[in-house]
């Protein structure tokens, strides 16, 4: 199983971005994704960007994902 979080690329250079997630920065390949650009939210696997999504639709996700983290941490 995978989870795909969306990422936000804040940096290009050549075929590799710089994406963040909620602070964490990380460097993936753009090298799938025709006409990536800073700003842009992705899906990452495998240290690939492998497809691009809405900003809307990646809000909700990191948000939806945020209650699941704080509804785990109440269980414990």
């Amino acid at each position: 199983m995978c989870l795909a979080i969306p990422s936000r690329i804040v940096k290009i250079e050549d075929d590799m971005g710089i994406i963040d997630v909620e602070g964490i920065r990380r460097e993936v390949s753009l090298l799938l994704l025709e006409n990536a650009a800073v700003g842009d939210y992705v899906i990452v696997h495998a240290g690939f960007a492998i497809q691009k999504i809405d900003a809307a639709i990646a809000r909700e996700s990191i948000d939806l994902l945020r209650e699941a983290v704080r509804i785990a941490d109440e269980g414990t």
